[in-house]
């Protein structure tokens, strides 16, 4: 029996920098709904001031952005999946 350590190597490499990757950007989307939910809890404190305005702004941003994290990382799921079954 002989063992491509190279191949093994490879393999481990590559699966702990998409292990890293994917933590990383997922937990980069849990940031953003929490930052979603600071500036509209800010925004309803702040009433009708100028600040609301930007607040909002910056809310929309930021659940957009978590869940353009959240979509990368289902996507990243799907085509290991998709690898596996393949």
């Amino acid at each position: 029996m002989d063992i491509d350590w190279a191949a093994l190597g490879s393999v481990f490499g590559v699966s702990l920098a998409v292990t890293v990757a994917l933590v990383g950007l997922f937990t980069l989307g849990i940031v953003g709904l929490s930052k979603h939910e600071a500036a509209t809890s800010g925004a309803s404190s702040a009433g009708a001031s100028a600040g609301a305005s930007t607040a909002g702004g910056t809310a929309a941003a930021a659940r957009t952005g978590a869940y353009v994290c959240f979509a990368l990382c289902a996507a990243a799921v799907a085509y290991g999946i998709y690898l596996i079954v393949a």
